[in-house]
C-alpha cells in the first residue's frame, strides 16, 4: 500500500499533479495546457486541447506508477463545466489515470481552495479572503478557519482574453472592458458575501498571482520557496500591471519570471487581482503556492 497519494486538477488553463502525504510532497507539476481554448466561441472542448491534456496526464501516469500511488482524485472546472462534450474528455481522462475527473461546482472548487491555501496559515492572520484565479472563472472564499461563503465567477485569464482583447498590447479600451467586466463581478461577491470587505487578509492563487510574484521579483526561474507567502504589494500589482498590460507578448517575455505559456493571457488574470484590491482595499497580497491541489490531496488522508 503506497504512502502517497495524488490529486490532478484539469483545469482551463493548466494540467497539475501533486503526489504527497499531506506533509511531504513528493511531486508537483504544472503543464499550460489551455483546456478552455476556444470554449466561450464555440462551446466545446477541441480535440486539439484534449489531446494537449492527455500528453500530460500521459507523463503523470509514470509518476503515478513510480511511486505505486493508489488512492488519485482527478478533478475538472470551468472549462469542463462549460463544454458540451465533456463526457469525451472524461473518458479520455479516465483511460490514461485509471479514474474518472470529477466535475467540481465553483462552491466545491472554491472549498477545496480554501482548505489547501490557509491549511499553513495563522489563523490570526485572518478572516481571510481566498482568490483563486483560474483559467475560466475566479473563485473568492470568506473564512477564519473554515468556508464561511464562497462564489464563483466565470472571469478569469483565459475567458478574459478570448473576449476582450483582441489587440497585441491590448488597446486601452479592452482593458477597461475587462476591468468593468471584472468590478461587474466583484459587486455580485459583496452582495452574497457581505463579510468579505472585513477579511483581514487577501490570499491569492493559481498561475496569474505567482507568476506576478515572479516578475516583481525578477526571478529567472521558478523557485517555490520564494514565491509562496510572498507579499505582493498593491504597488507592485499595479506597477507589474501597467508594465505588462502595455508590452507585446514578446516583450513581456523579456521580463524575467515571465512564463512563455502564461504571456498571451496574465494581462487578462492581471485585470482580475488589480481590481480585486482596488475594490475591497488591499494593500497586499499573501501569494500562496498551496491551493485546490492540496485541498484535493487532505481530502484523501482524512
Amino acid at each position: 500500500m503506497s504512502e502517497f497519494v495524488a490529486a490532478i486538477d484539469c483545469g482551463t488553463n493548466s494540467t497539475r499533479l501533486l503526489i504527497g502525504d499531506g506533509t511531504t510532497t513528493a511531486e508537483r507539476h504544472m503543464k499550460i495546457t489551455r483546456l478552455g481554448q476556444g470554449v466561450d466561441s464555440t462551446g466545446v472542448l477541441s480535440r486539439e486541447a484534449m489531446d494537449r491534456v492527455g500528453a500530460a496526464l500521459t507523463q503523470y501516469r509514470q509518476l503515478l506508477d513510480q511511486y505505486k500511488v493508489e488512492k488519485i482524485r482527478m478533478t475538472a472546472t470551468s472549462a469542463a463545466r462549460d463544454a458540451t462534450n465533456s463526457k469525451d474528455f472524461f473518458d479520455m481522462a479516465e483511460e490514461i489515470i485509471g479514474v474518472r475527473p470529477e466535475l467540481l461546482t465553483g462552491t466545491e472548487e472554491g472549498n477545496l481552495s480554501f482548505i489547501g491555501a490557509t491549511k499553513e496559515l495563522n489563523p490570526e492572520q485572518g478572516p481571510f479572503l481566498v482568490m483563486d484565479i483560474g483559467g475560466g472563472s475566479t473563485e473568492f472564499v470568506f473564512g477564519s478557519q473554515e468556508n464561511q461563503g464562497t462564489i464563483s465567477c466565470d472571469i478569469g485569464c483565459v475567458r478574459l482574453t478570448e473576449q476582450w482583447i483582441k489587440h497585441d498590447p491590448p488597446l486601452p479600451e479592452e482593458l477597461s472592458s475587462c476591468l468593468s467586466i471584472v468590478e461587474g463581478h466583484l459587486d455580485d461577491v459583496k452582495r452574497e458575501i457581505p463579510e468579505a470587505l472585513t477579511a483581514a487578509t487577501l490570499v491569492g492563487l493559481a498561475g496569474t498571482v505567482s507568476c506576478a510574484a515572479a516578475v516583481e521579483q525578477g526571478l529567472k526561474e521558478y523557485d517555490r520557496d520564494k514565491i509562496h507567502h510572498f507579499k505582493l504589494t498593491k504597488e507592485a500589482v499595479e506597477d507589474v500591471f501597467r508594465t505588462l498590460a502595455t508590452e507585446t507578448r514578446t516583450e513581456r517575455l523579456d521580463n524575467p519570471g515571465m512564463e512563455v505559456d502564461r504571456a498571451d493571457v496574465i494581462v487578462g488574470g492581471l485585470c482580475v487581482l488589480v481590481k480585486v484590491m482596488r475594490s475591497f482595499g488591499f494593500k497586499e497580497c499573501l501569494v500562496s503556492e498551496a491551493d485546490i491541489l492540496d485541498g484535493l490531496v487532505l481530502s484523501l488522508l482524512n
